[in-house]
């Protein structure tokens, strides 16, 4: 049973700005739609008011303009290298999924003392700012769901095992062991930056077989002694609404992932499987209103309401800064897919 997280919004210094060094942080990869989430994603979070500021570790082939897209968007964008399993002949759930395993690279943004990860296809309905008050030596993330087809190959979906329902189905001790460590969905996590685990990561990853779920599966297995859950309605995977309803209270649900066949916004048709239920309909309509919202767009700070008070640091401007960090650390072109 995932613990009690208890909300309360972090302080914000004058000026609108934070001095603690945190922030959220996505990924992006291509030159595809992806970015329209990356740009829903950040007016999401100024929508409920976070305190922080949304950084996006881009790969090489995202094209400028898409960077200029996110700038103006008030993102932070850092550039990254790909990284790459070893070689072999495994089999991902997804082509695309390969790509992801560039996401360790973001334990490298040691500026940082505590971060957020949320993937691109996900949208943020209430502030999540507390979750960065989590006592730190943990990895904290929400428990996956095992009912998809994408888990066909796994013993647990063979005997409709889920950790959602553990009663359901008992484990076959007797049978297959021990029963599976838990197991968290890497779309949304919060974590903290550190060299000496990012050189681990990648040390880790040249030894450890590429799995089915890539990245997610590496980091299931690197971080499983420290991982502990947080409640589901911190990354609402569609899939629980129809898998396991009686887990959902959507109306306080404050995180949502995207991330079932065919229900990102941008791409929605309503076609694929489960697509035309009323509660994904609304859910979609709900990341519309908030990516054509004009009012959330980012506007540069300026003189006037929240200017600091006699006495107090003026703030300095970070954006020369942030543009620095954005063309810093140049490589080589290298292609790959758009994140999906």
């Amino acid at each position: 049973m995932a613990p009690q997280v208890v909300s309360g919004t972090a302080p914000v210094k004058a000026g609108g700005l934070s001095l603690e060094s945190r922030a959220y942080v996505t990924f992006l990869a291509g030159n595809g739609d992806y970015v329209k989430g990356v740009v829903g994603l950040a007016k999401g979070l100024r929508k409920v008011n976070a305190a922080y500021p949304l950084v996006v570790a881009v790969l090489p082939d995202v094209p400028e303009e898409h960077r200029q897209i996110l700038r103006s968007q008030g993102c932070i964008v850092r550039q990254i290298e790909p990284v790459y399993p070893p070689d072999n002949q495994t089999q991902f759930a997804m082509a695309y999924y390969v790509i992801n395993y560039s996401k360790l690279r973001i334990w490298e943004f040691v500026e940082y003392s505590k971060m957020i990860y949320l993937d691109g296809d996900i949208q943020v309905y209430d502030n999540i700012d507390h979750l960065f008050d989590l006592p730190d030596g943990h990895f904290y993330a929400v428990m996956d769901c095992f009912c998809e087809k994408t888990w066909s190959h796994t013993p647990q979906y063979k005997i409709g095992y889920c950790q959602q329902c553990p009663d359901k189905v008992q484990w076959p001790t007797a049978e297959l062991g021990p029963p599976p460590a838990l197991y968290f969905n890497a779309g949304m996590f919060v974590f903290e930056p550190s060299i000496h685990t990012y050189h681990d990561l990648l040390n880790t990853l040249k030894v450890t077989p590429p799995t089915p779920f890539a990245e997610q599966d590496f980091l299931n297995m690197y971080f499983r002694d420290i991982y502990k859950p947080i409640p589901l309605v911190y990354n609402l995977v569609l899939a629980m609404l129809w898998r396991h309803p009686e887990n959902v209270e959507l109306d306080k649900v404050k995180v949502v992932h995207y991330c079932a066949a065919g229900s990102k916004p941008w791409r929605y048709t309503g076609k694929e499987e489960n697509m035309q239920r009323e509660e994904i309909k609304v859910l979609v309509k709900k990341w519309w209103d908030i990516y054509n919202d004009e009012s959330l767009d980012y506007k540069k700070p300026v003189g006037g309401v929240g200017e600091v008070a006699e006495g107090e640091a003026k703030p300095v401007n970070m954006q020369p800064f942030i543009a620095a960090l954005s063309e810093a650390g140049a490589v080589q072109f290298v292609t790959a897919p758009s994140a999906a």
